[in-house]
């Protein structure tokens, strides 16, 4: 809503604006402008309109108050900037230097611009390859700051910068205000949000403008209270320090976002997204659920198919997940474990409490593969309970008689346990008293399919009481995301292994010396064992396979140059923010290291050049060659689902002595005869893919090994993946380990579905005030109502104001919380 019409300067205060050029030359600033509430389009901000405004939506950027939160991912000291002589190879530094010359100089590999700047006596030559849109760009005289890391220059005594980032400072022809924005301050850097027209110099002036504009009328949106309880600055001023820091804040604590008005802006956006999970379980608890019975004749129902002893994690996870069963509001929980800690037997107890009172239970896995393996586990352990429960199996890959005669039994009830992939999602399937629904493997679904099961009608269209869901990973996610993707669940964890599972035996073993790997798998087959081998790709050099899904590191070029803009892109930024690629400079993000050094992003990534090893190749290979006399069976993506479960049953009877496989099996299957897992192209994959891999085999009592076979080239990233594999088989350990390299938005892969696209918090830095905002949430939501003893946070109006902004602001964001 646009507010009134008035002239303001520098400091808030009303004008006379024919003052404004003298008090301009004062270094203070004047304008006419016209005061927008913070949900005012952003068209209609100052230097914005209507072709800007487009090109604002397109990141996101919608309202003036989307503006203001889109804040400077790193800052320059242009108070005091670094004099050319005071520089040390390897840091990252802001230097303010006058242009002394450039030149284009083109090459056979590709054109490098170099740009020459100085300080009295001192030089500094700055690199961009590829860098034909730099020729003519600089005149010798202007004024120019670039940051970068520093590094020797081979051919002088002075330093050079490879592609610094960089921005021409003011002259005289500029205005007022763009000098007061730029010079002798600490100055915001932002990522641009649409070419050179959009860069920080234009975001520096609109948000100033918008700031000065919004002066006294930013609405406060957090209880005074909890500020001051946690010493956290009001909205206003938090929004204004870190965009314009005032003189004498820390410079490290602006670069690590930890300033107060950072951590207030973090802790606001974290704490209505735990508000908004608070809600949805507030919400689940008044909705009707299931009250399931847990008298003797369920404990003898499960213990009759418990094949061992249980561990203490499995003792106390079922008791968590049958004491949430009992209750008359539905079950919504998590059960988090690492490869082989025994979830599906803990999750195939709560079916059975559901069974045995009477209702139907549905178990869906992301790969046919795993449902089936599923279904012929559940039927062996359940032939040992007395009441035969019937099982059926649906899956895509059925014949149409098979689906429609299994969907009538589901329909009538008859069938008690029901399992399948996202088939039982299909509108088709209904269920006649659904109780429980367990989900495994919850990271490879969206959000949406498990509430579309959830919420599956009864045959009379009825909705009738919600059913339970437990929903299974043996991906281990660290409590910060955990807190965040499945903030609206609670949470079981399963951290020891049951009986009988023996440590694996991790090594790493450059390619040359495969022809051991190969002499080793032969001798485990002569002693009755089996083997995997894993390959990244399915055939070929094709660049369209499904299976193409190993690890990526930012750059991992083997030259001078590349090498150097890796280590500038890490430590610029080692935080970066959810949205992929976010602050980084355009030349630097994923994908666009080969557009900058061809031959050296060739020479790091073989399939460029020469293509990967494949699942298709080797196996031909290996069986005609070193595992000649062995049968070698081959499995992968491509294959139809019969034929993938012909060859995964006749691997786990014995009739296959070696499977070679793509990551297909990375998931669910279990062989305990399998004691050797080879991986190839180890380097290539990524640290939780590893880590299932691994626990395909251990799962028997013979000593099981884990062979990691590298190519010529890994990188400092693969280095330290590959080594944290050979130290630990905590699986949890590994998670935190892949988290702080990864970065959350990349922590499974692919962007997860309902995973929060944060404008200012960072799961990987701000964990601990995701914890604070938790706390704070859950104490806000259940506090005692006005008039009650104890009283509550904050006055009426505040919680009001609270409740309002989660509503209309967060819904919009995140849809975490119902209308109404």
């Amino acid at each position: 809503m646009m507010r009134d019409a008035r002239i303001m300067d520098a400091d808030g205060a009303k004008s006379n604006p024919d003052s404004t050029e003298d008090l301009a030359l004062q270094g203070k600033c004047f304008s006419i402008q016209t005061v927008p509430g913070l949900d005012t389009p952003v068209m209609y901000v100052r230097g914005v309109g209507p072709k800007v405004a487009e090109m604002l939506a397109a990141k996101d950027i919608k309202t003036a108050e989307d503006l203001l939160y889109h804040l400077p991912f790193r800052y320059e000291d242009r108070q005091n900037p670094r004099s050319l002589d005071e520089l040390k190879p390897g840091e990252l530094a802001s230097v303010i230097a006058e242009v002394r010359g450039s030149i284009l100089l083109r090459t056979r590999r590709a054109p490098i611009f170099e740009l020459t700047v100085g300080q009295g006596r001192h030089a500094l030559k700055c690199i961009w390859f590829n860098g034909t849109y730099l020729n003519g760009k600089f005149q010798a005289g202007q004024t120019i700051a670039v940051y970068g890391k520093v590094e020797p220059s081979r051919s002088t005594s002075n330093m050079k910068m490879i592609q610094p980032q960089w921005e021409l400072l003011p002259d005289e022809s500029d205005d007022a205000e763009t000098r007061l924005l730029e010079v002798g301050r600490i100055t915001p850097v932002y990522e641009s949000l649409g070419g050179a027209r959009l860069a920080s110099r234009w975001q520096r002036k609109v948000i100033f403008n918008l700031l000065e504009a919004t002066r006294g009328a930013v609405p406060e949106c957090l209880p005074r209270e909890m500020l001051a309880r946690l010493n956290l600055p009001d909205r206003e001023s938090a929004l204004r320090e870190v965009h314009y820091p005032p003189e004498g804040t820390p410079f490290t604590q602006l670069q690590a976002s930890a300033t107060p008005a950072h951590r207030r802006l973090i802790f606001e956006e974290l704490f209505f997204l735990e508000l908004g999970l608070e809600l949805k379980r507030r919400r689940m608890r008044e909705r009707p659920g299931i009250a399931f019975a847990t008298n003797d004749k369920v404990r003898e129902a499960i213990r009759e198919v418990l094949p061992f002893h249980p561990t203490t994690a499995q003792k106390r996870a079922l008791g968590e997940i049958v004491a949430d069963m009992r209750q008359p509001n539905p079950m919504r929980r998590l059960l988090q474990g690492d490869v082989g800690s025994g979830k599906t037997i803990v999750a195939l107890q709560a079916m059975l409490v559901a069974m045995e009172n009477g209702y139907q239970a549905a178990l869906m896995a992301p790969t046919e593969i795993l449902a089936t393996q599923h279904f012929l586990a559940a039927r062996k352990l359940l032939e040992r309970s007395s009441r035969k429960p019937r099982i059926v199996l649906l899956t895509g890959s059925l014949d149409e008689d098979r689906k429609r005669q299994t969907r009538s039994q589901i329909n009538r009830g008859e069938a008690q346990l029901v399992i399948g992939t996202h088939a039982l999602i299909e509108e088709r399937v209904e269920f006649d008293r659904l109780g429980l629904v367990v989900v495994d493997e919850q990271h490879r679904f969206g959000v949406l399919q498990r509430f579309r099961l959830m919420k599956k009608p009864r045959p009379d269209g009825t909705e009738g009481a919600e059913p339970d869901v437990l929903v299974m990973t043996a991906t281990p996610i660290p409590r910060t995301l955990a807190l965040s993707l499945y903030g609206d669940l609670d949470l079981s964890v399963l951290d020891e292994l049951p009986p009988g599972r023996t440590p694996i035996v991790t090594r790493r073993v450059p390619g040359e010396e495969s022809e051991k790997v190969w002499d080793f798998v032969r001798k485990q087959v002569k002693l009755g064992r089996q083997a995997y081998i894993v390959y990244p790709v399915i055939e070929g050099t094709k660049d369209d396979q499904p299976e193409l899904d190993f690890s990526h590191d930012e750059t991992e070029a083997g030259t001078d140059a590349a090498s150097g803009l890796a280590s500038q892109v890490s430590k610029a930024r080692p935080f970066d923010n959810l949205r992929a690629g976010s602050g980084a400079p355009k030349s630097v993000r994923k994908g666009k290291t080969a557009e900058l050094f061809p031959k050296a992003a060739q020479e790091a990534n073989p399939t460029a050049k020469s293509g990967l090893k494949s699942a298709v190749d080797m196996h031909e290979k290996l069986r005609n060659g070193p595992l000649a006399g062995l049968r070698v069976g081959l499995l992968h993506g491509r294959l139809d689902a019969d034929e993938k479960e012909i060859i995964m049953r006749r691997f786990q009877r014995g009739d296959i002595d070696v499977l070679v496989a793509t990551t297909v099996i990375e998931v669910g299957v279990d062989v305990p005869n399998a004691t050797v897992m080879v991986v190839e192209h180890a380097e290539r994959f990524g640290m939780a893919q590893l880590h299932q891999l691994r626990g395909r085999v251990g799962r028997g009592a013979a000593k099981s090994y884990c062979i990691l076979i590298t190519g010529p080239r890994v990188s400092p990233l693969a280095e330290e993946r590959l080594n944290a594999l050979v130290r630990t088989q905590d699986g949890f350990e590994l998670a935190e380990l892949d988290l702080s390299m990864r970065g959350p938005g990349e922590f499974f892969g692919t962007r997860q579905a309902g995973l929060p696209d944060f404008r200012v918090a960072n799961l990987l830095r701000d964990r601990q005030l995701l914890e604070v905002a938790k706390i704070e949430a859950a104490r806000f939501a259940n506090a005692p109502a006005p008039g009650q003893p104890g009283g509550y946070e904050g006055t009426e109006a505040e919680r009001a104001r609270v409740w309002a902004r989660l509503k209309e602001a967060w819904q919009r964001r995140y849809g975490l919380v119902e209308a109404g």
